[in-house]
């Protein structure tokens, strides 16, 4: 009798799990090169589950691939929501092989690294078409926003509905300007942050839990 009740009770875990709303959500980190997506991803990542999802470095078109990491549970003012990180490639017009140049490249590498990240935005490209959940736009605050990535980019979020959340980054540094950023997207909420020094974080992660859960 007892096999006959675990087994049913096994079943109904499997059932509940396969007709379950708890799966993880697909949050992908979006946003122009160098603007520090992978330094986030690497910190909320590193916070909940203690391990990273990708190298960081300050060459443009690091992350070439985009790297997933699944089932990061994060919890805020009595909310929780579970998500799969997607760290998606940076998204700009045009990549061109001799701004690796700058950065002590041999040129066939400065090519192959060119290439590869072209690539990388067209499977970013796809990601936010059709299969994400909702966006990270990761921008960098100490530089201009009107650009027609970011506008291009948030059109294409909005028009898809996905929930967003931008994040201006890098408060850390002098040149740091929040409010260009607030007054270039008015529509969408703006939280300050610095990735790499964990600034603000509570309230990141507040709102993570707040818009995706």
């Amino acid at each position: 009798m007892g096999l006959i009740t675990n087994l049913r009770k096994n079943i109904t875990r499997v059932v509940d799990r396969l007709f379950s709303d708890a799966d993880p959500k697909r949050i992908g980190i979006y946003g122009p090169p160098n603007a520090g997506k992978t330094t986030l991803a690497n910190r909320i990542a590193r916070d909940w589950t203690g391990d990273a999802v990708g190298p960081e470095s300050q060459i443009p078109h690091e992350t070439r691939r985009a790297r997933r990491k699944e089932d990061v549970e994060i919890s805020r003012d009595g909310k929780t929501v579970n998500i799969d990180i997607v760290d998606t490639p940076g998204v700009t017009t045009k990549v061109d092989y001799k701004e690796f140049l700058e950065h002590d490249m041999e040129k066939d590498d400065a090519v192959r690294r060119s290439r590869e990240a072209t690539e990388g935005v067209a499977e970013a490209m796809h990601w936010l078409r059709e299969d994400v959940d909702g966006v990270i736009y990761v921008l960098d605050s100490t530089q201009d926003p009107f650009t027609q990535v970011n506008t291009m980019l948030i059109g294409i979020i909005e028009s898809q509905d996905l929930p967003v959340l931008i994040f201006a980054n890098k408060t850390d540094l002098t040149e740091s300007n929040i409010q260009q950023i607030s007054n270039a997207f008015p529509q969408h909420e703006t939280v300050p942050l610095s990735a790499l020094e964990g600034t603000n974080m509570d309230e990141v992660y507040g709102k993570i839990a707040e818009y995706f859960g």
